[in-house]
């Protein structure tokens, strides 16, 4: 086992590599590493090559004449000096880069940029990337450059910032230095090239697990190309949680890069009433666009809500609500919460309805738990403290949460029909809106 010198005698950096001389088998200085690239594809963990800008002509092995630019090395093919240097094994033959290549570049693709540290729940800089020379097991001498870490603290700003000094006193001074970087397998890289075309290389699992106001967070701080590429990354039902959860000007942004038919697949998975202020903020054709890639029942509630004056209370609703007729037992309520499709977590009551969905009564979740499953439900409703008329104000509405303690409005029509509820969570947006 190596000890932790010889491990940190094998240690690396981007940056420290950047301006490392390359020889050819005689000693002669050929060129000065400008880049390390990682095919993804083929290997992530490892730089595949080591690209050098040549010094004067550079002469390939069987072409006559010579040729000025940047060239492409294997890392097997070269040795580590004891100054230092990177020598080309007799067999190597450097290739010229063309620019077409499907490289991950370090100091291109990686420093400066923004990438999502799921960890810690924010977006974070690179400053440097952590790099380990290995030797193969197999051929002797054969070397590996493998990926570590990306540094996103100040260790990676200082050797950057000291990079052209020698090197024992870079290392010497950033190793004063905390380091502060993210486990390379952990890594969410977002990556754009020129023509402005995002690929994305990023855990989707991890940012499925997060919750929606975290993603929410991170949507905000990435740039709009990274934000972009992030958003469309995500499946459905997570983007529509992450969605509700960011400001009206930013939803826009994160929709303009989207086929009607993708945002379409996104609204049926919000809430109706949030999807209903989310289209009421797009242009008429944009929206309607929308509504019509959306399945039927769906497009069909959030029209109707559309109907609605923003700052009503049938404008603040869901229709996202569990009911069941009069009549039915804890055991048809049960089954009416296994059936529903909305969002669990909101839901406090269930509704009783006649045969004309007029509002009968409410019962609280709670007191489903201990009764029997033939009890009737309407022996455990409570009497309808308080409800509200679809047009009532938004200030109407906050005093009831307020005077009632609740934690969901119905809201009636004339001849006392359910329309929908108000739900606690809204009535904090729109008090934070206030703010």
């Amino acid at each position: 086992m190596r000890s932790a010198a010889e491990a940190n005698a094998n240690r690396t950096s981007a940056s420290m590599l950047q301006g490392v001389e390359v020889v050819d088998a005689q000693g002669h200085v050929v060129g000065h590493v400008c880049e390390m690239a990682i095919i993804p594809a083929v290997d992530p963990t490892h730089i595949a090559f080591i690209i050098f800008k040549s010094k004067g002509k550079y002469k390939l092995s069987g072409t006559p004449g010579g040729s000025r630019g940047n060239f492409c090395v294997p890392v097997r093919d070269l040795r580590l000096t004891p100054f230092y240097a990177l020598e080309l094994r007799e067999t190597a033959v450097p290739a010229p880069i063309t620019g077409d290549e499907n490289y991950l570049l370090l100091e291109r693709d990686l420093l400066d940029q923004q990438i999502i540290d799921v960890n810690g729940r924010k977006v974070v800089r690179v400053n440097d990337v952590e790099l380990e020379w290995k030797q193969l097991n197999g051929p002797p001498n054969v070397l590996q450059l493998q990926v570590l870490a990306v540094d996103t603290g100040l260790r990676g700003a200082v050797r950057r910032l000291l990079k052209g000094l020698p090197r024992h006193i870079v290392e010497t001074a950033a190793a004063l230095v905390h380091s502060n970087g993210i486990p390379w397998q952990y890594v969410n890289l977002i990556e754009t090239d020129p023509a402005r075309r995002v690929r994305l290389r990023i855990e989707h699992s991890a940012l499925g697990k997060m919750h929606p106001s975290d993603i929410a967070d991170i949507l905000e701080e990435l740039a709009p190309a990274q934000r972009e590429a992030v958003f469309s990354s995500l499946d459905e039902d997570v983007a529509a949680d992450a969605l509700e959860e960011v400001e009206p000007k930013l939803q826009k942004q994160l929709l303009e890069g989207l086929d009607s038919g993708r945002v379409a697949d996104i609204v049926e998975e919000m809430d109706p009433g949030a999807a209903a202020d989310l289209l009421s903020e797009l242009s008429d054709e944009r929206a309607e666009d929308i509504l019509e890639e959306m399945e039927p029942e769906e497009r069909q509630e959030v029209e109707d809500l559309l109907e609605f004056p923003e700052n009503s209370a049938a404008g603040r609703m869901t229709t996202e609500l569990v009911h069941v007729p009069v009549g039915a037992t804890v055991a048809d309520a049960v089954h009416a919460l296994r059936e529903f499709e909305g969002d669990l977590e909101t839901v406090s009551e269930i509704y009783l309805l006649d045969e004309h969905e007029v509002l009968q009564g409410v019962v609280p979740i709670a007191r489903l738990v201990l009764a029997r499953p033939e009890t009737h439900l309407q022996a455990l409703a409570e009497k309808i403290s308080t409800s509200c008329d679809q047009k009532a104000s938004a200030d109407e509405v906050v005093d009831k949460f307020d005077k009632y303690n609740l934690h969901a409005l119905p809201v009636l029509d004339k001849q006392g029909k359910l329309l929908g509820v108000v739900l606690a969570e809204q009535v904090i947006a729109l008090l934070h809106e206030r703010l």
